[in-house]
């Protein structure tokens, strides 16, 4: 490993991570302030610029861009708002801060969003783009579920004006009409199917690998327990996790309600980035400069175009090119924080980077999102701020921050240290190149025959409805499928049976949707056919 240049040799475009702040309300708590999305994020932006130790008014005025996070309700275009919203969240925030910046950006939907913007501006500012950049994201999810059909509802819309470089939705590969039509709405259901092939590819019950489950977000809760931002700080035990009950709620086979994301919050954190240059003008202290060592964003193919659906090889690729940027293996991370709205991408990393599960050093820095909270798109800009707190408490510790978006499709990476680091770019084109060039399984858009699970689950309504889905293999020629299941043969196969996957089942095609039995209902059903005619 090269030795780091010392803080007076680095390049004056050199980018830092200067400040951050969090901020956090629940409903019913002294001081509930009953904060829009807006308002939480100028108060985390305010907290970054303070965070930084120099005026923050001069610090404030000195920002040239703001790139905001989207919320949920401007993450679809059918998204209700019904205290209404701001028309230009970058700016509403700036605005409220004292800045009056020239370029104010909206990304993309997906929890990957502030881990890459901070790849993005980082490198920004090296390129001599910007000098200081201040990076926010807000959600007031509880506050606005409860007030929306209040009487006197508080109104949080806005109309701020100014220019807005809005990057769209980005929900392609998301989801389809194909996979919506088959119960594929939401994203417990795409990740209970990631979920059921890693424990068929492990080869373990469904009791050995709930209790993997419990086990691995059990230390979670006991970091939330001891963060004061936590939406859930409640210490909770591995078989509480993953054992159904009244208020631990079947959600999708193999999720119980305690171990999904908790989307039901009122959170906000902020990054503020400059140029070493800048923050010396500025009077920031070298001692709050905490650098980006290394980088990463990349994407993984499509859930049904993934050659294997218990893994995502491109978020794991991600992670590891991060840490080779910063000359940094497993070991020498201090702190450690992977995205954690369900189990699977929290494992799904420790497969691909030989961590285990229990590493003493813990998997998350906040509690994780069912325990801390999920914050829409913004919960990784959270883990982005402990992190800082913790690199310059430990100076010249490694901390690695995995972010991921989409149904484990898009994933960005981030090292952090105190230790002075000069810039480096990254080589996710080449890397990004090689993924879309692996080969994908064919697919039956329209199937019919014998076939074999691959992987499925069971959803399960609040109203006890239950709703069977399958990915299966067409056994005539291996192309891959996607079936719903409706009968009590099949429902009951998905929902009782040690190992569906890898079971013999028959599908058909009616209209748009492919139906889903075992192979001795159809063998009824082509009996009773016969008998008819």
């Amino acid at each position: 490993m090269n030795k780091p240049p010392a803080p007076g040799g680095l390049d004056p475009r050199t980018p830092v991570l200067a400040g951050v702040g969090q901020v956090s309300e629940r409903l019913g708590d002294p001081g509930y302030r009953c904060r829009s999305p807006v308002g939480l994020a100028a108060d985390a932006a305010a907290a970054a610029l303070a965070d930084c130790g120099a005026d923050p008014a001069a610090v404030a005025a000195a920002v040239d861009t703001v790139a905001g996070v989207r919320q949920f309700e401007i993450s679809h275009p059918a998204a209700p708002a019904p205290l209404g919203r701001s028309d230009n969240y970058p700016r509403s925030v700036a605005a409220r801060i004292g800045s009056a910046p020239a370029r104010a950006v909206l990304e993309v939907v997906g929890g990957q969003a502030p881990q890459h913007l901070v790849n993005e501006f980082a490198a920004t500012i090296a390129a001599g783009g910007s000098e200081v950049t201040l990076l926010f994201g807000s959600e007031a999810i509880s506050t606005i579920e409860h007030y929306a059909g209040a009487a006197g509802r508080p109104d949080f819309t806005e109309h701020a004006g100014g220019t807005l470089e809005d990057r769209g939705y980005g929900l392609d590969g998301m989801f389809s009409r194909h996979q919506a039509a088959h119960g594929l709405t939401g994203a417990p259901g795409q990740y209970a199917l990631i979920e059921n092939a890693r424990r068929a590819r492990l080869r373990l019950t469904r009791g050995e690998y709930a209790a993997a489950m419990g086990a691995l977000f059990a230390p979670f809760t006991r970091v939330a327990a001891g963060n004061p931002h936590a939406a859930a700080p409640v210490v909770r035990g591995a078989a509480e996790l993953v054992t159904p009950s009244e208020a631990n709620r079947p959600v999708a086979d193999p999720y119980t309600r305690y171990i999904v994301a908790r989307e039901k919050v009122n959170q906000a954190a902020a990054v503020l980035l400059t140029s070493v240059a800048a923050a010396r003008r500025l009077g920031i202290p070298a001692d709050r400069w905490v650098f980006l060592h290394g980088h990463a964003d990349l994407r993984e193919r499509d859930l049904m175009e993934r050659a294997d659906l218990s893994s995502s090889p491109a978020a794991v690729m991600a992670a590891r090119h991060a840490l080779e940027m910063a000359g940094a293996g497993v070991a020498d991370l201090a702190t450690i924080d992977l995205y954690s709205c369900f189990p699977a991408p929290v494992f799904n990393i420790c497969d691909g980077l030989g961590m285990a599960p229990d590493d003493p050093r813990g998997l998350t820095v906040t509690g994780g999102l069912p325990f801390f909270g999920g914050p829409g798109n913004n919960y990784s800009m959270h883990a982005i701020a402990e992190t800082v707190h913790r690199a310059r408490a430990n100076p010249g510790g490694y901390g690695l921050v995995g972010a991921n978006g989409g149904i484990m499709g898009k994933y960005s990476a981030g090292v952090y240290s105190t230790a002075p680091a000069a810039w480096s770019p990254d080589d996710d084109a080449g890397l990004q190149a090689e993924i879309d060039g692996w080969p994908a399984p064919a697919g039956a858009r329209c199937a019919g025959g014998p076939a074999v699970i691959e992987t499925y689950t069971v959803k399960h309504g609040r109203d006890g409805a239950r709703t069977g889905i399958v990915v299966g293999r067409l056994e005539a020629d291996g192309r891959r499928f996607l079936a719903r299941a409706r009968d009590g043969d099949m429902l009951g196969l998905l929902s009782t049976a040690e190992q569906p996957a890898g079971e013999r089942v028959y599908v058909r095609c009616a209209g748009d949707l492919n139906w889903v039995t075992t192979t001795a209902r159809a063998n009824r059903a082509a009996s009773a056919a016969r008998d008819r005619s």
